[in-house]
């Protein structure tokens, strides 16, 4: 009998010394997972940071808001579109389109829609557009001409907008089409995708930026992107 309780603690205490031998190693390599995992976490906790930084730049205006009603059994059903143009300031902006029950709702998708649809805009000295333009979009026609330094943003409500979020100061546009507000701000992007500086220009007839702006009196550094 006691040869047998003998033998059942020597065998407890080897199962004693193994077992904190075991937990170590898989302790060990669950602790370098772990710290495989923080570094994966780290970058995109990085990379949300950037994202937020960037939007948060972003300058949003809201250029109308519309309400819809739908006849139904029970009566009418009400509805809100909203059409917000969103721009960093620096040349890019873009605009977006959001229907929605709520009106905060509508503003979000409108929102979110024009930033996924951003387009870059080369400018003049950072302040107006290189040269004059005009757009169509349906119904909707608007000329953009470039201005001197102070003359301002003269230009109607939803083109104002898109100047004001796009960072240009100095522009004179007209809306000689329809009044529309989706139609004057898809006409006046239609006209900004044709915007070229004279770096594009220069670049396509295989000729130096002097030899283009030098008619006109211009400096090479005032017809950066």
């Amino acid at each position: 009998m006691a040869d047998i309780q003998a033998m059942a603690e020597t065998e407890e205490a080897s199962e004693s010394t193994e077992r904190p031998r075991g937990r170590g190693r898989a302790g060990g390599r669950g602790r370098g997972r772990g710290r495989g995992e923080g570094r994966e976490g780290r970058e995109s906790r990085e990379s949300r940071e950037g994202q937020s930084r960037e939007e948060s730049d972003l300058v949003d205006r809201l250029v109308s808001i519309n309400r819809v009603a739908k006849v139904v059994k029970g009566g009418r059903r009400f509805a809100f579109a909203a059409l917000v143009v969103v721009g960093d300031g620096k040349g890019r902006v873009g605009y977006g389109t959001g229907k929605a029950r709520e009106v905060p709702e509508a503003i979000r998708k409108a929102t979110d829609q024009a930033k996924r649809a951003m387009i870059r805009v080369p400018l003049r000295d950072r302040r107006t557009l290189h040269h004059d333009l005009v757009g169509h979009y349906g119904a909707g026609r608007v000329v953009l001409r470039a201005a001197d330094p102070g003359t301002g943003i003269i230009a109607g409500g939803p083109m104002r907008a898109v100047f004001e979020t796009m960072g240009v100061h100095d522009v004179v546009a007209k809306s000689v089409g329809t009044a529309n507000p989706h139609n004057m701000v898809k006409a006046t992007f239609a006209a900004l995708k044709g915007m070229m500086s004279p770096r594009v220009v220069a670049s396509r007839r295989g000729k130096k930026v002097g030899d283009l702006v030098g008619r006109r009196g211009e400096a090479g550094p005032g017809d950066k992107d």
